[in-house]
């Protein structure tokens, strides 16, 4: 009965298109992101290809929005939507939110604007990765596939946002929830924390340093 009374309160934003989203541009999305981080206890991240938005540097937030813009041909108003991003990420220092967020070790190598971005971006996670109410940990890219995962948000234990290339699914479903939690888990026992993910972070960084 909890699964049919969410599907049907839920009906019309479970698929909400990005034509639709992100008409005006990327500001009113961020701010629906400051939102919800704020309203969440614990927020659980996963994200296999870049850096989150949570934990992103202005310039790497800049890129990546700058990009969203073009390719979804919406209003430019990046500076808008960067300058949402980054309120977004007073939560990781005030309240009792908690969070673990995992991240794929590709995702240290995907370039997002130049190796000048990147060596900032890198350094920001060696910065952030030991905040005393965050779990960080870097899945190798040796991992066994274990389980299908996108990139998606868990909002404690209520609802969990993915991003497709068309739309952004908003999951409320119980039984949907228990899965992608499922999948957390598995992602979880695969990454290494602590000193091991600096290590990684670590390497990546000497990495881009070395660009010309």
């Amino acid at each position: 009965m909890s699964d049919l009374v969410a599907t049907v309160r839920n009906i019309e934003s479970a698929y909400l298109e990005y034509r639709r989203l992100l008409h005006t541009g990327t500001k009113r999305r961020q701010q629906q992101s400051v939102t919800l981080a704020e309203q969440a206890k614990l927020m659980r991240i996963y994200e296999p290809v870049l850096i989150p938005g949570m934990l992103q540097t202005a310039a790497y937030a800049e890129a990546v929005l700058r990009r969203v813009t073009e390719f979804y041909r919406i209003p430019n108003d990046v500076d808008q939507g960067v300058s949402k991003r980054l309120e977004q990420q007073k939560v990781l220092y005030r309240g009792d939110h908690r969070f673990h967020i995992l991240i794929t070790e590709q995702s240290l190598s995907t370039t997002v604007g130049n190796a000048e971005v990147m060596t900032g971006q890198l350094d920001r996670l060696l910065a952030v990765m030991g905040l005393p109410r965050m779990l960080f940990g870097v899945v190798p890219s040796n991992a066994e596939w274990l389980t299908p995962a996108t990139n998606f948000v868990m909002f404690d234990d209520r609802m969990v946002m993915v991003e497709a290339i068309t739309a952004e699914l908003t999951i409320t479903q119980p039984r949907e929830i228990a899965l992608y939690a499922r999948a957390f888990e598995t992602l979880a026992r695969q990454a290494v924390t602590g000193k091991d993910a600096r290590a990684l972070v670590g390497t990546a960084l000497d990495r881009w340093r070395s660009k010309p």
